[in-house]
């Protein structure tokens, strides 16, 4: 049996047990694991079969008990726990993933160093640094230490991932990390990442609890990881979160101390980040193109002046401020600010070629806070000490950038030549400080929310490049190819059932065209009578979009009764009941519309379309000729026109308008229907050439059999012999061969 044989069996018992089929699940799990329990989990299995066997007995013989349900639930809870070791413990013996390695080889467990050890190691690591930097030519003892913390720090993140569940006493030690004074908060960021890892191989509900405090922790990056790290877990794991009481006891104390408002924005990061792929794409489709076919005019330009010159010959030209007063150029500029102050990954697709370096191939690297005291950044510039201190002390300020990235920049300057180096350094100096960034935008660096956000954003897009890009992400689920549905999660229900939440949630889908989960939110506001016109006006134009018009024009007569004669809203719903080919009630919106804007020229085409729709054709063609004059004799009005006129029997005043159709860029219909008012006006030999014309202009030859077909009645209404129809297909169809 291979690992994919050994996960679809564990799928199975898995479905069982979400399904409440305990006596199957056992059954399975027994013929599952027979030859891979040890004692332990043999025990184990037994006791839980033992039980179970003794409930449905009691239950059969009518006994009462009012802990049953409590022991069912330990039950489930035992069951699943018993399936994910032998799980493990049948990986172990054949998988060749990275995870399953460490584990068969022992080289994780750090058997010769408990996490106490670690600990202590770590929290010596700042006074170490601090004694050996008063040394003199401390550069090889000050290599060395940090080689030793980064190794200690490995060792950590490895033997933390590959422990499936904490014993108690290893959760005690855990808990050291979080309370200790002299432990460097970056440190405890890794450890954060280690934690959700193992949690993502084997649900532990010891780690769950340990990121619950971390979540508490003073220092503002650890506990925002260990937040998004909840997120992330909580949608994977919700039916077996719910089946812990102290864990769901201590979700809803979170939530009573504001909980739900912090995860809600960590819940819209993390949806954001779903749209990584189509940022990518508008980032090198159209915002970059456009500042590259910029960026020779800009050559130096008032960005690239070298301050110390001076004199007449480097007077500014006029054409620079041309060049930065440009409408696209200032346009994709906004958008690219826009983009960073929404928490858009725009860097993802410039990085990405970046991750390469021998630096991620170590795998607790790509979670690794940006240090400037991590060896690969202390030697890695051969550069005088000031220029080394101005990377550093960007890439420490830059929020907009995650720490995967920085990395990566600084390993990029080092195989740049130093003349290029020193360039690019100035210039990325001075557009930091340029008017073409977003002042509000930096200012909220120092804000305590915004900067919770900016640490949010950075570890999400930190996540994003490990799930997408790391050499072993096939070993791992991909977390952002999944549904996050937080909101939806029956845990979580507690969290989310605020109004102001979920408007926030169904504004973003709304913001990013999702309309069906736009829908799905919008509707919950309504069900907490928290409702107003904008927002049945948004459910109405997400039902529009999905081509739901009853329910669309549900919502809109909701806003409209709401927030009556809102031009807006009348239009739309308008539209709603024209596409249902309602076109009374249409027409009646129009109207209301028209009363406030006569001279719409949008409004006149649809007011006679509804018109024809009621055949009402004289009428209708009144608004067709205003509609001819606002635009002046447009393509538009003149097919209007000229169709609704052959309805009404007009020939020769739709012939004339079809000649001038005919003569500016027409249409396949156009040649069709042309063809139709020649035929009706005894024309035979125009509509067969007509004919013929529309017939080779079509997809086939059915579709334009299918449109001549749908205007049949007119064509007999207008005289046609409905003999000659097929003599007339058969011609202008087959004109080579009559």
């Amino acid at each position: 049996m291979n690992e994919q044989d050994i996960l679809e069996q564990y799928r199975q018992i898995e479905s069982l047990l979400r399904q409440k089929r305990l006596k199957e699940a056992i059954a399975q799990t027994q013929a599952f694991g027979t030859e891979h329990l040890d004692w332990t989990l043999n025990e184990r299995l037994e006791k839980v079969q033992t039980s179970y066997r003794y409930m449905l007995q009691y239950m059969r013989m009518g006994v009462k008990d009012p802990q049953r349900p409590v022991l069912y639930q330990q039950l489930l809870t035992e069951m699943w726990e018993i399936a994910d070791q032998i799980r493990l413990k049948r990986c172990d013996s054949i998988s060749e993933s990275y995870y399953h390695q460490l584990r068969r080889s022992g080289k994780s467990a750090c058997k010769t160093c408990r996490m106490t050890e670690l600990l202590h190691q770590l929290e010596a690591f700042p006074d170490d640094v601090a004694v050996c930097r008063l040394m003199p030519d401390n550069r090889e003892p000050l290599h060395a230490l940090l080689l030793t913390h980064e190794e200690n720090n490995r060792r950590l993140f490895l033997s933390v991932w590959t422990n499936s569940s904490w014993s108690v006493s290893e959760m005690a030690e855990a808990t050291d990390f979080l309370h200790s004074e002299s432990l460097a908060p970056k440190d405890l960021c890794l450890m954060v990442s280690a934690v959700m890892l193992s949690v993502l191989n084997c649900f532990d509900a010891r780690k769950m609890r340990w990121l619950f405090d971390a979540y508490g922790h003073a220092d503002r990056e650890v506990s925002q990881r260990a937040l998004v790290s909840l997120a992330l877990l909580l949608q994977r794991y919700a039916d077996r979160f719910a089946l812990y009481p102290d864990l769901m006891a201590l979700l809803q104390l979170q939530a009573d101390a504001g909980l739900g408002v912090k995860l809600n924005r960590v819940y819209i990061k993390l949806l954001l980040s779903q749209e990584t792929e189509k940022v990518d794409k508008k980032m090198r489709e159209e915002i970059i193109p456009e500042m590259i076919k910029n960026a020779n005019l800009m050559k130096n330009g008032p960005l690239f002046l070298d301050e110390g010159a001076g004199g007449e010959e480097n007077d500014s030209n006029p054409e620079w401020k041309k060049i930065l007063d440009n409408s696209v150029l200032e346009e994709r500029l906004r958008e690219m600010a826009d983009l960073q102050v929404e928490g858009s990954d725009i860097y993802m697709g410039t990085f990405a070629q970046l991750k390469y370096w021998p630096f991620f191939k170590e795998l607790p690297n790509w979670f690794y806070p940006f240090d400037e005291l991590h060896s690969s950044v202390v030697d890695m510039f051969d550069v005088e000490h000031s220029s080394r201190q101005t990377i550093l002390s960007m890439m420490m300020r830059v929020g907009t950038i995650c720490n995967s990235d920085k990395y990566s920049f600084c390993f990029m300057l080092t195989k740049l030549p130093e003349e290029q180096r020193t360039h690019l350094m100035r210039q990325l100096s001075e557009q930091e400080s340029s008017d073409l960034l977003d002042k509000e935008y930096k200012a909220g660096w120092h804000e305590k929310e915004k900067w919770a956000d900016f640490l949010t954003n950075q570890y999400i897009h930190d996540l994003y490049r490990f799930f997408k890009l790391n050499p072993r992400r096939n070993e791992f689920p991909d977390l952002f190819s999944e549904e996050i549905a937080l909101h939806l999660l029956a845990p979580l229900q507690s969290l989310f059932n605020s109004p102001q939440q979920l408007a926030d949630l169904a504004d973003f889908h709304f913001r990013k065209e999702h309309t069906r989960e736009a829908i799905e939110v919008y509707q919950r506001l309504v069900n907490l009578n928290h409702a107003d016109a904008e927002l049945y006006q948004k459910m109405g134009f997400c039902f529009q979009k999905e081509k739901r018009y009853a329910e669309a024009v549900d919502a809109y007569r909701k806003a409209d009764i709401l927030m009556p004669d809102q031009r807006w809203t009348l239009r739309h719903l308008a539209t709603c009941y024209r596409l249902s080919k309602e076109y009374a009630l249409a027409l009646e919106c129009y109207q209301r519309v028209e009363a406030m804007q006569t001279e719409n020229r949008q409004l006149a085409f649809y007011i006679g379309s509804c018109l024809v729709g009621l055949e009402r054709y004289e009428e209708a063609l009144n608004y067709f000729f205003k509609l001819d004059y606002l635009e002046e004799e447009s393509l538009k009005a003149g097919r209007a026109i000229a169709w609704c006129s052959f309805l009404c029997g007009k020939l020769e005043q739709a012939a004339k308008y079809y000649e001038r159709v005919l003569a500016n860029q027409p249409a396949s219909v156009d040649y069709l229907n042309a063809a139709h008012v020649a035929w009706c006006m005894g024309n035979q030999e125009q509509a067969v050439a007509l004919y013929t014309q529309a017939a080779a202009d079509f997809e086939s030859g059915e579709q334009f059999r299918e449109l001549f077909l749908q205007d049949k009645q007119i064509l007999l209404k207008q005289g046609v012999a409905e003999r000659d129809i097929p003599l007339i297909l058969d011609l202008c169809m087959f004109p080579d061969n009559p």
